[in-house]
């Protein structure tokens, strides 16, 4: 006699959430499927639909990218875990990209550098960033020259020289407003204070003014020519959008994969740094994007979200288990500092969430 088993036992079962076995269901995804009720029962002995909403991945990709700038809590140790997300394989495929919280853009350098998506968003609320991004796509070689005539001038410094230089340029970058007509001189400032400040910190004031003293690297590359070059030309069918994240919701639809990477939710007193710009991404913040990701969810678009994990501290904190209990939340290792004594740095989990 066949059994059956419920829409929750089988998103436990295949490792995804009870939304996404719900849409399966309704597909007719699931050989054998009926719904009961209010509620969806399924064999127990069905098998895990290949998820068909996935983008193809190119066998033949030329260039391999790199992030432009140093980023606090980039996701370069996370890709391997968020590439799975991405499979290769399916009849209907995933045709958009967004990251409407790009940040440094590790997974999205990944994705232009393995991946076939025929429209791009990206996005972020610092508008220092996103001209960056802008100028690099549309004005690399002026940018390219800026930046070599200031690695040429400061590399071969004593400290006290190098000092002063930074602290000159730290100076320009704050006085100077951003219009079109310093958009690249804003950028080289940016980059070039990215590469040579504190662990590549972005930290502003109250007044919105970039506070990070300057680092102590022996020969920090300050213009990697090649590797904007090569970002210029795989930005050009990128959408770059300097604004909210919620503004990427005109753009996701059902054939739209959407990475979200929010200011990490602090996980002990000495770690919570969520000051890239001069507003704080509280909780309260972290329960607003929650009710956007259910907003976009109803589009049919593959979501992905990564955060911290509470439960390194504390083992009772549910924050996010019950805040996105109705998706699937896989814990992953990375190393993080996540305290300022050295001896209580490495391993920890971060979430990464789906639907």
């Amino acid at each position: 006699m066949l059994s059956y088993i419920s829409a929750k036992e089988a998103a436990e079962k295949w490792n995804i959430s009870q939304r996404r076995v719900a849409i399966l269901c309704g597909e007719n995804r699931i050989d054998g499927a009926m719904m009961v009720g209010n509620m969806w029962i399924i064999p127990s002995n069905a098998e895990k639909p290949i998820d068909k909403r996935t983008v193809r991945r190119e066998t033949e990709r030329k260039i391999t990218l790199k992030p432009f700038v140093k980023w606090v809590g980039g996701k370069g140790q996370l890709i391997d875990e968020l590439e799975k997300m991405l499979p290769s394989n399916g009849d209907k495929v995933l045709t958009k990209y967004c990251e409407p919280m790009v940040g440094g853009g590790a997974l999205l350098f990944n994705v232009l550098s393995k991946y076939n998506f025929s429209e791009l968003y990206i996005s972020d609320i610092n508008p220092e960033l996103i001209n960056a991004y802008n100028v690099i796509k549309e004005n690399a070689d002026t940018l390219i020259a800026r930046l070599k005539e200031m690695q040429l001038n400061f590399l071969p410094m004593d400290d006290n020289g190098r000092k002063f230089f930074y602290y000159s340029v730290r100076d320009k970058f704050n006085s100077t407003q951003l219009t079109a007509e310093t958009s690249a001189e804003k950028a080289a400032y940016f980059i070039f204070l990215n590469k040579t400040c504190f662990n590549g910190l972005y930290r502003v004031n109250r007044k919105g003014q970039f506070n990070v003293p300057m680092g102590a690297y022996k020969n920090p590359t300050i213009c990697d020519e090649e590797n904007l070059l090569n970002i210029s030309g795989a930005l050009q069918n990128v959408t770059i959008v300097c604004g909210d994240y919620s503004l990427s919701k005109k753009f996701i639809d059902k054939n739209t994969f959407v990475y979200l990477d929010p200011p990490y939710r602090p996980i002990s007193e000495t770690s919570g740094f969520t000051s890239y710009n001069a507003d704080a991404f509280d909780d309260a913040e972290q329960i607003r994007l929650s009710e956007f990701i259910d907003d976009i969810n109803s589009t049919g678009a593959k979501i992905v979200l990564s955060n911290s994990d509470p439960q390194n501290i504390d083992p009772d904190d549910r924050f996010f288990d019950d805040l996105y209990k109705s998706y699937s939340i896989r814990r992953v290792s990375a190393c993080r500092m996540i305290n300022s004594n050295a001896d209580r740095r490495g391993k920890i989990n971060e979430l990464i969430i789906s639907n």
